[in-house]
């Protein structure tokens, strides 16, 4: 196959029965593989076109026949029922009433039922097992003896009977077809059942050269409600609660020598959300589950590579027990990781793991509408417009990180009333080209100092939260997170058992953003005081704090921000009503607020407001009479305070700047330009300059380099390659 000729590094949905189309933007896009999507299949004409083939699998559905006769393997998760007041001493309540019944199965058998559990929500205590009774016929669960107005929960194991993906792109797509049901490789019947399919699959795909398996297992966790005024009832892309069932809990036990309960993943009925900090049980049933997945995942992938076809995994869908970050992702033998991408931390999250070839799926997906419900590639929809935002959020980290190939996804015929986003892809192609092939002769160059984003989660969700940025925007870490991954700042993720371990002295600026009781604040992590010892040792001798929203809460103490003698700044959560607070006038500093940046004096679910501490702090920027960005001296170090932080040109281009005056360094330094809506990238080994306008107006831009100033004149989303040696 001449890649020359095609370009190569993309990846193109094709589409039987749209042959002429497919082959035509394969040349146009310079595909050199084509693939198919979910509900699609690639006709013989395709096969044989001399490209390279990427066949979808996805291990846990497309099996009905073999589900319908072993319904008992179906996949599993906890449900709990919504509060209900008891009118007198007996209730009454319907399990599944809250719950789209299409999604889900009560399962009433002896092992699941011995997890099931009632309680008693006013004062939290298990009502005993001989209090109430289940009736099958009417799928509800009686309360004897209840106290009268007290509230009551039910939580049940239920069996997942639609898989979650192909319910989403039914609906999505308005398909009229039979609903997928996902089995549980947790049953030895089940992996018995899939090593055989898996060779029969492959004796049966010859043509194929990479099996992309559509991520593992077990789907994140998607909950349906019987409302379509609220259909989603709860969705954490990071969440394990659909990977239960009694077999599993079984398993657990016998190997941790102790027993979990359904309260130990309802939690309440808050459930487990990543954004929270997790719990001992938590994370034993987090490492239970991955070990799982790694020891027969890998028997799958050996079976692919014995075909010789190489295995690539889809890090989106039923990606739970994956985790590329945990130091175990290597074990599967996977040749490629794919990523669905709308934004640059996104990408940088796909770079950073450690397997042979990177590949980020892009947006907008062939889909007549969006994730939100938008139309797309239907009438009122502009795929070009979006397609053209969500590259210019991911193609800035693509300057900071390698990424080995793009592609696309969903269903070809779509484009064809859409011409202009034929001839944009074409174009996009050919930039992310250019840019993969600059990142051959070595990494770009980056400034000094060196970044530490803190939170408890540390390296095992880098470059993330619990999702896509759509489902995380109100967070602050998200929009820091997004920031970092286009600026020329080497940065990691570390955890306070990290801070504990010594990772501090390999670092110059930590990070720490997020609301009070998060993962991302830290919660009660916050409660140890040799943390604090680190940290204020940390900045006293040189490093510096910067905290975002309500870094380092808890309460219990003196003050609500445990670093606020680095900080210089407390949150009054409305304990200090009579006290006075310090006046303040917004001080300016040269130079560092780049016009048109802005910081909310109140972060997102923030409890309070911000208030100066001992009247030192320097206040950059106010929201009326709230301190929203603040530095404060501590030893020769200092504490930065931003009471909340949105990305965006003009903020991004001010994190940068925060970061280089808590570095010491210069904000007109090298390799950077002077116009924050345009970013650049240096790369000393083949002495490229590369230049992005980030906006859909014409931008000017300066930068400095050791011999000269270049000056630049980028049209709308233009991107620049120039030799400086």
């Amino acid at each position: 196959m001449d890649t020359q000729k095609r370009g190569g590094r993309f990846t193109l949905p094709g589409e039987s029965g749209y042959e002429k189309l497919t082959l035509e933007l394969a040349e146009k896009w310079g595909a050199d593989v084509i693939r198919d999507s979910d509900g699609t299949k690639l006709s013989d004409e395709i096969l044989h076109a001399g490209y390279g083939i990427y066949s979808t699998i996805c291990l846990i559905r497309d099996h009905n026949q073999w589900a319908s006769q072993n319904m008992d393997k179906l996949q599993q998760c906890f449900l709990m029922t919504p509060p209900q007041a008891a009118p007198d001493d007996t209730l009454s309540i319907s399990l599944l009433e809250s719950f789209f019944a299409e999604q889900f199965k009560i399962n009433d058998s002896p092992d699941a039922m011995k997890y099931w559990q009632v309680y008693d929500r006013t004062e939290n205590q298990l009502v005993p097992r001989d209090q109430w009774k289940y009736d099958a016929p009417s799928g509800s669960v009686a309360i004897s003896d209840a106290i009268p107005f007290h509230t009551y929960t039910v939580s049940f194991m239920a069996y997942r009977i639609w898989e979650e993906i192909s319910m989403y792109n039914h609906t999505t797509n308005h398909w009229d077809k039979e609903h997928l049901m996902q089995i549980d490789p947790m049953y030895p019947e089940t992996q018995e059942y899939l090593l055989q399919w898996m060779r029969q699959w492959c004796e049966s795909h010859p043509d194929t050269t990479v099996v992309r398996f559509t991520s593992m297992f077990y789907n994140f966790v998607w909950i349906w409600g019987a409302s379509e005024r609220n259909r989603n009832l709860f969705t954490d892309w990071g969440s394990y609660d659909f990977t239960v069932s009694a077999k599993a809990l079984d398993l657990f036990e016998k190997k941790y020598g102790y027993a979990l309960t359904a309260e130990d993943f309802i939690h309440m009925g808050k459930l487990h959300v990543t954004h929270m900090p997790g719990t001992p049980q938590k994370k034993d049933w987090m490492e239970f589950i991955n070990d799982f997945v790694i020891s027969f995942g890998k028997k799958l992938i050996q079976i692919v590579h014995e075909y010789g076809k190489e295995a690539y995994v889809f890090y989106d869908d039923s990606w739970v027990g994956i985790e590329p970050y945990n130091g175990r992702f290597e074990e599967f033998g996977f040749d490629g990781l794919i990523k669905c991408v709308f934004s640059g931390y996104e990408a940088r999250l796909c770079s950073g793991v450690k397997v042979k070839t990177h590949e980020l799926r892009l947006h907008p997906y062939l889909f007549p509408v969006g994730l939100g419900g938008a139309p797309t590639f239907m009438e009122g929809g502009d795929p070009t417009r979006d397609a053209k935002e969500y590259w210019t959020s991911v193609r800035r980290a693509l300057l900071r990180a390698p990424i080995d190939r793009i592609g696309l996804g969903g269903y070809l015929h779509l484009v064809e009333d859409f011409p202009d986003f034929k001839d944009y892809i074409a174009a996009l192609a050919d930039e992310f080209r250019r840019i993969a092939e600059l990142h051959k002769e070595g990494a770009p160059y980056h400034i000094k100092t060196k970044v530490a984003v803190l939170h408890y989660w540390g390296s095992l969700r880098s470059w993330t939260l619990s999702g896509h940025f759509h489902e995380t925007f109100r967070n602050d870490l998200i929009h820091i997170n997004e920031a970092l991954s286009g600026l020329p700042v080497e940065t990691v993720f570390l955890s306070f058992e990290d801070v504990l371990n010594g990772a501090l002295k390999d670092v110059d600026v930590v990070i720490n953003a997020g609301f009070a009781g998060s993962a991302w604040s830290g919660g009660d992590s916050w409660k140890n005081a040799r943390l604090l010892q680190e940290l204020f040792r940390f900045v006293y001798e040189g490093g510096a704090f910067i905290g975002v929203n309500e870094p380092s809460a808890v309460e219990g103490y003196d003050s609500f921000f445990r670093m606020a003698p680095v900080l210089g700044i407390d949150e009054d959560t409305g304990e200090r009503q009579c006290h006075g607070k310090w006046a303040f006038a917004v001080e300016e500093e040269p130079g560092l607020l780049p016009k048109g940046s802005y910081v909310k004096g109140k972060g997102n679910y923030s409890r309070g407001v911000p208030f100066l501490t001992d009247g030192k702090a320097k206040v950059l920027m106010a929201d009326g009479d709230v301190p929203a960005l603040t530095m404060h001296p501590f030893g020769k170090g200092m504490g930065i305070y931003l009471s909340s932080f949105e990305k965006g040109a003009e903020n991004n281009r001010l994190l940068l700047n925060l970061i280089l005056k808590a570095g010491g360094e210069e904000l007109d330094g090298l390799y950077l330009t002077d116009n924050p809506y345009t970013e650049c990238a240096y790369y000393p080994n083949s002495g490229q300059l590369v230049i992005i306008n980030n906006s859909k107006e014409e931008q000017s831009a300066k930068i400095r380099t050791p011999e000269e100033t270049l000056s630049f004149l980028l049209t709308p989303y233009e991107t620049k390659i120039i030799s400086v040696k």
